[in-house]
């Protein structure tokens, strides 16, 4: 998400032609309580690759000079919140003439872009811009790309291809739908508290009670961990499958997760593929929040203790009652710590604001991992909020790095419609049931699922669906029909033709990679295309591995206990 949003800053100055400072990201300022090794920019990216890398396209500085630095404390420069549907007429005309006044502004994005998604044909250089800054510039810093390197490797390390799940529990989210009954206790309290306060600012408008139900089957309500693990033995694949769990923040916590477990045992996150002291690492040094621990009262003296009893009512009299016992600092922390007391959530704590720091860092692995994987299947994209997703920035990342990769882009309306067809033998499948699961999922896969993604991923996040823009074809433009909507939009097709140099780099690399490309396509999913595939055994270098999968530490181990 974080992606989506530096980009878009880059490419609003270089549309002014504008010197650009280093952007901030907010839920990673000092204030956060950060290390103090990281500035806000460079606690997640690259800072010198993004630098260099944009070195033909705009002027970047890593900060303003000091006596601008004091104006601004003082607020003395104009600043823009634009919309993630703002023209670049809105920069040309508004903002543009502020810049050349006092020659520095400000812009916030706060709600997941500042440029509409879709410009004109005329504008394709600056979309590709877009794509340099995204897919180019943007390098995560060195120490995350190396451990979700090895956290890939660990994977890779058991021998059998690997799926990537991402389930899209944000509270926001579903607050936005009104999902909350999808949940239960607490759960749908704090999802209804957080969409009355959406109501109150006018994010959306309506209703604070709707049945969530209905927006499930209007396809506005996430896919739940155990429908999609229903879905996944649907398509035939095992029990043994290797499942990675993506996303740091998953709402209704490891319960939800129960029914997804029991199909799938091998069920991993990161948590799992890394130590303690590894993701200690990344974080870096942090200073010590201040203890907030429960105090005692102050212990009377005798004197005041006899004084009491002499003051007290007739005898015989009751025991004292028992001292209150310690509020421990797992209370304190996230919604248990107010929800049964108050009906006002409170600010955010110090401790909750690192957290935020840190799910950055987290969601940082979650992506690359993502992206290397064999398989990835979103629980909730396409939301219709206008926020960007992360399941979508994933599935935009590997149709750019490799079209073909196998990214399913589901109809969750249909898939609802399947689920509640068989919802009383649900676990117990009919055969036509999963051939038509099999035959919708497949087709997500094809053209059928680019043409539904661009339709309604692309409007709202060009990232999500980065073609035609962003690509080139290897050959004669003409010999591909151009793939366009009602509207006349091109969902892709009609890609420039590769420069020379990418061309001879492309048959070296094909020439070199076919055999291992061959061998890969008829040994790396055929087992997961049925139940009666066979398991393919530990590879020889499974056994440098120091992890486990849960699967095989039981063999005995029934999948339907």
């Amino acid at each position: 998400m974080q992606r989506f949003l530096v980009g878009l800053r880059r490419y609003g100055h270089q549309l002014l032609n504008a010197t650009l400072v280093i952007p901030e990201i907010q839920q990673s300022t000092r204030s956060k309580g950060i290390s103090d090794k990281f500035k806000s920019f460079s606690y997640l990216y690259n800072e010198e690759q993004f630098i260099n890398y944009l070195k033909n396209d705009v002027t970047v500085v890593k900060s303003l000079p000091a006596h601008l630095r004091a104006a601004r404390r003082r607020n003395e420069f104009p600043t823009f919140k634009p919309t993630s549907s703002a023209s670049p007429n809105y920069y040309i005309k508004e903002v543009l003439p502020k810049l050349k006044n006092a020659k520095v502004i400000g812009l916030v994005l706060a709600d997941g872009g500042g440029l509409q998604s879709i410009l004109p044909r005329n504008m394709d250089e600056l979309q590709r811009l877009r794509c340099r800054v995204a897919f180019h510039a943007l390098q995560f810093r060195p120490e995350i790309q190396a451990l979700g390197r090895r956290m890939v490797e660990r994977l890779r390390a058991w021998g059998r291809p690997y799926l990537a799940f991402h389930p899209g529990l944000v509270r926001e989210t579903l607050a936005y739908h009104g999902c909350a009954e999808l949940f239960q206790d607490v759960h749908t309290e704090l999802i209804q508290y957080r969409r009355a306060q959406m109501i109150k600012k006018g994010i959306i408008n309506e209703e604070l009670g709707i049945d969530s139900r209905v927006q499930k089957r209007k396809g506005l309500c996430p896919l739940m961990p155990e429908e999609v693990g229903i879905i996944l033995r649907g398509m035939g694949y095992p029990p043994k499958t290797i499942i990675y769990l993506a996303g740091s923040e998953i709402f209704g916590g490891q319960r939800i997760l129960i029914p997804l477990r029991a199909m799938f045992p091998n069920l991993v996150d990161r948590t799992s593929l890394c130590s303690t002291e590894e993701l200690a690492e990344l974080i870096g040094l942090e200073s010590p929040l201040a203890e907030d621990a429960f105090q005692f009262p102050p212990r009377k003296s005798e004197k005041e203790l006899k004084e009491e009893w002499q003051k007290a009512g007739p005898r015989p009299r009751p025991l004292p009652p028992p001292p209150d016992r310690p509020i421990y600092q797992h209370e304190k922390e996230g919604w248990y710590g107010w929800i049964g007391e108050r009906d006002r959530e409170p600010d955010p704590s110090p401790f909750n604001l690192r957290m935020e720091a840190h799910r950055l860092l987290w969601d940082a692995l979650d992506f690359i991992v993502s992206v290397e994987a064999d398989a990835f299947f979103p629980g909730f994209h396409n939301d219709g909020s206008g926020w960007p997703d992360f399941s979508s920035l994933v599935m935009g990342q590997r149709l750019y790095e490799s079209a073909s990769s196998r990214t399913y882009r589901p109809d969750r309306k249909a898939l609802v419609e399947y689920l509640n067809s068989t919802y009383d033998s649900m676990y117990v499948l009919r055969r036509n049931w999963t051939h038509l699961v099999q035959e919708h999922l497949n087709k997500s896969l094809e053209i059928e699922g680019l043409v539904r993604q661009s339709q309604f991923s692309k409007p709202t996040s060009f990232l999500s669906h980065p073609l035609p823009e962003c690509s080139c074809r290897i050959g004669r433009p003409e010999a591909m029909d151009l793939v366009k909507g009602k509207d006349g939009h091109v969902h892709f097709g009609g890609e420039d033709v590769c420069p020379t140099w990418m061309v001879h780099g492309q048959d070296v690399v094909l020439d070199s990679k076919v055999t291992k490309d061959e061998n890969d396509d008829e040994s790396g999913w055929e087992e997961y295309e049925s139940n009666l595939a066979e398991q393919a055994e530990f590879g020889k270098n499974s056994r440098n591995t120091n992890f486990t999968l849960p699967f095989d530490q039981d063999e005995e181990m029934d999948p339907n206990d």
